[in-house]
């Protein structure tokens, strides 16, 4: 994800591999999604072969706030790309488990797409329209003026807040930024008058932990790839992760995954 919406965390050190290969001694991969391997509909130039190459032992870990892991490994499949939905720890899905952990009885306002609410409901969040425990926010692109109006009154009446993520963009094709989550979240803060909220996906480092356990690995043997040194790399660091970024930013060590492939001595092998 491209521009985080949170207060300012100190900016971490890019990950400079001192062998060859880049990832030498580092066996699994916990990998960004929009902006490391694709764009909205369209796949970055190398992302099939970073993924075929790390086959079983990758997970993406994203701040997507909009699909369920089966919904998006359908449509990342449908680009090329070899994902299961076991491989996705997602914002949204987090932020349903989130909720049923802590919070299961509540009476629960949700702002998110038909298929999270649907989601959530199936899990067994009680959702709500009025007289809320906790408003539940994620990308909505159906967010508007009475929605605005009724998050903020829920959260005045003494409703707690929990946002699935703080991006406030997410990068699309021929340079185009998505509005997400955390363009939301300005909105009802500016509103509500908010000073707290509990936040769930990037770069908070529950999941990376996750991204760890689905992938049987420890912090000696992974490597974050991101595009986003506010989140992926801030969280990576709060994990106890090394990351190393792509993009155009003066820290990264290649523009994609492509060119990352290329500084490789040798060519990688499929485990």
């Amino acid at each position: 994800m491209s521009t985080y919406a949170a207060p300012a965390l100190p900016r971490p050190a890019p990950f400079r591999p001192s062998a060859t290969p880049w990832h030498a001694g580092r066996s699994r991969l916990i990998l960004d999604l929009d902006g490391t391997l694709i764009r909205e509909h369209e796949p970055i130039d190398g992302a099939h072969a970073l993924l075929q190459a790390f086959r079983g032992r990758f997970a993406i870990v994203s701040n997507n706030s909009t699909h369920t892991a089966r919904q998006l490994a359908r449509r990342l499949r449908g680009m090329g790309l070899p994902v299961r939905a076991a491989d996705l720890v997602l914002a949204g899905e987090q932020m349903v488990e989130y909720l049923r952990g802590h919070h299961a009885q509540a009476r629960i306002l949700m702002y998110a797409s038909a298929a999270l609410r649907r989601h959530a409901a199936a899990r067994g969040c009680r959702l709500v329209e009025r007289d809320a425990h906790i408003v539940a926010l994620a990308l909505d692109k159906r967010f508007g003026y009475a929605a605005l109006a009724d998050a903020a009154h829920e959260l005045a009446r003494g409703a707690r807040l929990v946002v699935s993520n703080p991006d406030l963009t997410h990068p699309g094709p021929d340079g185009r930024q998505v509005p997400e989550t955390g363009a939301l979240l300005q909105a009802v803060r500016a509103c509500a008058g908010v000073a707290s909220w509990h936040m769930v996906g990037k770069p908070e480092p529950a999941m990376f932990e996750e991204g760890l356990r689905r992938l049987g690995g420890a912090p000696h043997d992974t490597l974050v790839i991101g595009d986003n040194p506010l989140t992926d790399g801030a969280g990576a660091a709060r994990a106890g992760l090394p990351c190393l970024l792509l993009g155009h930013d003066a820290g990264a060590a290649a523009a994609t995954p492509a060119q990352l492939l290329a500084l490789d001595d040798a060519p990688l092998s499929s485990a």
